[in-house]
């Protein structure tokens, strides 16, 4: 088992600043209920009283107040997604989760969003430029030998704008701040639900702090081994089902028939894997194929944008790949855009130095690329490669154990075919922590707030609410299949 690297056995509390509640002022009007702060942190939690950040924080008052239990964090992982606009356009469907008796918070992850961040460029125009118009997944040694360079100058800013803000921004540093947040919210104990990467600052927060957790909710789990241990190794854990879910989106097409695009034309199996060999060898107008594995990774997240997908990859055979490259443009701004605080993020928690370096990603993108032909290249040059270039240590890097006990199970919930948090993960995590029950989501897709199911939220609210998790073994289907006409 790996020990604790500058991060006692035994975490003592984060040491209180001077504020003893959160100043919240409505905020986002007309929006009804929803109020917002900025709390200041110490930048180093082993230093309370020396330099401070900031935290943007918002509430979504109960709308069951009468009958209010507490507050319920949430967090949706990346790692890197603000939690404030996720709040800002989801406050009614979040009241839900848990019958309306929580007030829902949420925050910025330091280095993310609102709150102080971590920052590569100067401008949006500077990140655009540096990266270049036809910046992609490398897919040709040629490419790849110019990417490596380009993802160590990349290091380099971040490091030359962000300074001491790289050494704590590592996950032991977010859950300290989530704790001092539960006591400025007036909680005895944490009620929490966890995201994707979120999960792992859900582990870290039970490993940490045990005896502060009423309720946890993780959903689409990291494995918080791997994570820890190197990022190929987490890469690789994590998206071991992709090209399963690819092909599930193929046969799930093929049984809709003329609810999906690609079918009626043949077996949509061969018709799309010739699709990507097509591409492989050149592109299909501006659509090269690095650009088409983006599109994928995105996509099978989330299996209500599967008819799309089947439509702009039947256009594409058809010899038009404009539909498939419009959407790998829109992604890429938007990944470009998010890259400065996920990358700060994922390498934050490996180890220091980082081995191997660099150069060796003949090796590791060829392993991850095993593992899935689609969403290993894509993460490999995305996350590994930065990180194998990475320059600053963690202050505070917890690493372990994590099998702490609560008073009550931690609800596992573990979607059967999701391709970027492997079920599996969901399985270990229960059988390693020392009080936890898993849910089985019979679904598809990143966690199960991509496909819908009645019998997941009714039991996660009665979890919530009354703390009694779902018998083990328990297994909720989803509403609808993919490609099902009514799906939303």
């Amino acid at each position: 088992m790996v020990t604790a690297c500058a991060t006692p056995a035994t975490p003592a509390a984060p040491a209180l600043a001077t504020a003893r509640h959160i100043a919240w002022s409505a905020c986002y009007e007309p929006a009804k209920h929803l109020e917002c702060a900025r709390v200041a942190v110490p930048l180093d939690w082993n230093r309370p009283a020396g330099r401070q950040i900031e935290l943007a924080v918002i509430r979504r008052r109960a709308s069951n107040g009468g009958a209010r239990l507490g507050s319920l964090f949430l967090n949706w992982g990346g790692p890197g997604v603000a939690g404030v606009p996720k709040v800002r356009a989801m406050a009614p469907q979040l009241d839900a989760i848990g019958k309306g008796r929580f007030d829902v918070v949420s925050w910025d992850p330091r280095g993310t969003g609102e709150s102080t961040p971590v920052e590569c460029f100067s401008s949006d125009e500077k990140r655009s430029a540096f990266w270049g118009r036809d910046w992609s997944v490398p897919t040709t040694s040629a490419q790849s030998s110019k990417y490596v360079p380009k993802a160590e100058a990349f290091v380099r800013r971040c490091a030359s704008r962000s300074g001491d803000l790289l050494a704590h921004v590592s996950t032991a540093d977010t859950v300290r701040d989530l704790d001092y947040l539960r006591q400025l919210a007036g909680d005895a104990q944490l009620n929490y639900r966890g995201i994707s990467y979120g999960t792992f600052i859900g582990q870290t927060y039970a490993a940490m702090f045990p005896q502060r957790v009423r309720a946890m909710v993780l959903d689409g789990v990291l494995d918080p081994v791997a994570f820890t241990t190197s990022t190929e190794r987490s890469i690789a854990g994590s998206i071991a089902a992709a090209d399963v879910v690819f092909d599930k989106f193929q046969s799930l097409c093929q049984s809709a028939g003329p609810r999906c695009a690609l079918a009626g034309h043949g077996a949509v199996a061969p018709r799309v894997h010739a699709l990507l060999a097509r591409l492989r060898r050149a592109p299909i107008g501006a659509l090269t194929y690095g650009d088409t594995l983006l599109v994928l990774w995105i996509r099978l997240g989330t299996p209500g944008e599967w008819p799309g997908l089947a439509v702009e990859l039947d256009k594409a055979d058809r010899g038009d790949g404009s539909a498939l490259e419009t959407t790998a443009r829109e992604a890429k701004g938007f990944i470009l855009s998010a890259l400065d605080s996920a990358v700060a993020l994922q390498c934050a928690d490996k180890p220091f130095p980082p081995s191997p370096g660099p150069q060796a990603w003949p090796g590791v993108i060829g392993r991850l690329s095993d593992a899935s032909f689609i969403s290993g290249p894509v993460n490999g040059w995305l996350l590994w490669v930065p990180c194998a270039s990475w320059t600053a240590r963690s202050v505070d890097r917890f690493t372990g154990p994590w099998s702490a006990h609560t008073k009550a199970p931690i609800l596992v919930i573990g979607t059967r075919f999701d391709p970027n948090t492997a079920y599996a993960a969901a399985v270990a995590a229960v059988a390693r922590l020392g009080n936890a029950v898993l849910l089985t989501h019979d679904g598809y897709g990143h966690t199960s707030d991509a496909d819908p199911s009645t019998c997941v939220d009714r039991a996660t609210a009665t979890y919530l609410v009354d703390l009694v998790a779902p018998h083990t073994g328990t297994v909720c289907r989803s509403n609808l299949l993919p490609f099902d006409p009514h799906y939303r």
